[in-house]
């Protein structure tokens, strides 16, 4: 199983937790496990076509994974994956 670091404004989705480990050949497949155990998570990960949300940055052992095969990134179980959403606001 990978695992997948949440930040904290989406760990009242994951019952508080930190971390969550989730299996799948891919980030997309890891992601889908986590939000089919969390479905909260979906609308805020995904957009309605299926993609990565454009206000989500994903991971994959500090590796921003647009800059890989996006959702289609080959993933092992040492891996980490870290969702970052995007912030924004200021003066």
């Amino acid at each position: 199983m990978s695992t997948i670091k949440i930040p904290p404004v989406l760990r009242p989705s994951t019952g508080g937790e930190k971390h969550v480990e989730a299996t799948g050949g891919t980030v997309g497949e890891v992601l889908r496990a986590l939000t089919d155990a969390h479905s909260e998570l979906g609308p805020q990960l995904f957009a309605e076509d299926g993609s990565l949300n454009r206000y989500v940055n994903v991971y994959l052992n500090d590796e921003d994974v647009r800059v890989l095969d996006g959702l289609g990134t080959a993933v092992v179980e040492s891996d980490t994956v870290v969702i970052l959403p995007a912030m924004a606001g200021g003066t």
